[in-house]
């Protein structure tokens, strides 16, 4: 059951439903952790697949940037190879590589071999979202999942790849064994998904992070009916639901149609793409996300001050373009060298704008 909160005065709910709230919000992608003392001196006693499975430390880790940055919307602390691992894939995020799985996917039988994701394989992650919505107050709590494109790249190059060669050779040419792997892993990410939502989170974002490698026509074909697979089953949840890419320009369009017609759609930009573009792109309806380069915050107080007027306005002109509204936030994730003076200055300048 959805035990989700009645948030009325939240700017983004507001923005991401398509209303005007009475500040642009601002949250940030990877602002729980990375570059945070704080976060920094409980990941020194954790390993990274530990803490996303102790509720404590997930609710802790979530709240930190709230608490620091004053943000409009908490992410829950997690990574995109939570639900995998809950279900029995061995896997493990490597210090400085990222996710590496001990047994890749190659055939068709490794496919049907995968375990498909029950709720109480994602428990502890269920019950830190109950923590968390007690603890934030009028804050928002964003759910999320990585997309089955995205997952399907790690399990099929066994971690993180430049180039997806073996994910693209089995896209192009396995194409039974490649639906198959997809089909099994939109399953795995509605039920992580749905498991979010009946544990009370406010909004959801998906990261389809390397589908910028693809061309429009192979996104089409070969990705885009399972991500709509997601976002139409979980549009019954009745919440805000972000599709977002890296590199993916030439896909916003697409990516907008991946989400299912309703109040509450919002496509993430990267900072390769102006706002104002971007509403050309996508569906009549479609807030935006995004999309100041992280970067930028590295490069000190008055270039980061110029930039954040920039992208506001850039936002102000893409809703008097046609989009429902705009998310103040990252192209991508905070950087690890990111002061963390900077990104409060940023939050508080977004709001007086």
């Amino acid at each position: 059951m959805n035990t989700r909160r009645e948030l009325p005065e939240s700017p983004y709910l507001t923005a991401a439903g398509g209303r005007s709230p009475h500040r642009v919000p601002v949250w940030f992608m990877r602002q729980a952790g990375r570059s945070l003392p704080e976060y920094r001196e409980l990941r020194a006693q954790h390993r990274m697949l530990q803490a996303c499975f102790d509720p404590e430390l997930v609710c802790e880790i979530t709240m930190q940037p709230v608490r620091r940055h004053k943000v409009d919307a908490a992410i829950l602390f997690s990574d995109i190879v939570v639900p995998l691992k809950a279900a029995g894939i061995g896997l493990d995020i490597v210090p400085d590589v990222g996710p590496v799985i001990d047994n890749p996917i190659r055939t068709i039988g490794d496919v049907q071999a995968m375990p498909a994701l029950q709720p109480d394989q994602v428990a502890p992650v269920a019950e830190a979202v109950k923590l968390l919505t007690a603890e934030l107050g009028d804050v928002p709590l964003i759910g999320f999942a990585g997309a089955p494109f995205t997952l399907a790249s790690y399990l099929v190059e066994g971690g993180p790849s430049r180039h997806h060669e073996r994910t693209k050779a089995m896209m192009l040419g396995e194409g039974p064994t490649w639906h198959a792997l997809m089909t099994a892993l939109t399953d795995l990410t509605i039920a992580f998904l749905q498991a979010q939502v009946d544990a009370g989170v406010d909004a959801l974002q998906v990261f389809d992070s390397w589908a910028g490698t693809l061309s429009l026509a192979d996104y089409r074909e070969y990705v885009l009916p399972h991500s709509s697979r997601v976002f139409a089953t979980m549009a019954a949840a009745g919440i805000p639901m972000t599709h977002f890419g890296v590199g993916t320009a030439e896909l916003l369009g697409a990516m907008s149609e991946a989400l299912t017609p309703g109040d509450a759609r919002v496509v993430g930009v990267d900072w390769r793409t102006s706002l104002t573009d971007a509403a050309a792109r996508v569906r009549p309806g479609t807030a935006l996300q995004g999309n100041l380069d992280p970067v930028v915050l590295l490069a000190g107080w008055p270039v980061v001050e110029n930039a954040v007027r920039r992208v506001v306005e850039d936002g102000r002109a893409a809703v008097a373009a046609g989009a429902a509204g705009h998310i103040f936030n990252l192209g991508h994730g905070v950087l690890p060298a990111t002061d963390p003076g900077i990104i409060t200055e940023a939050v508080a300048l977004v709001h007086s704008l």
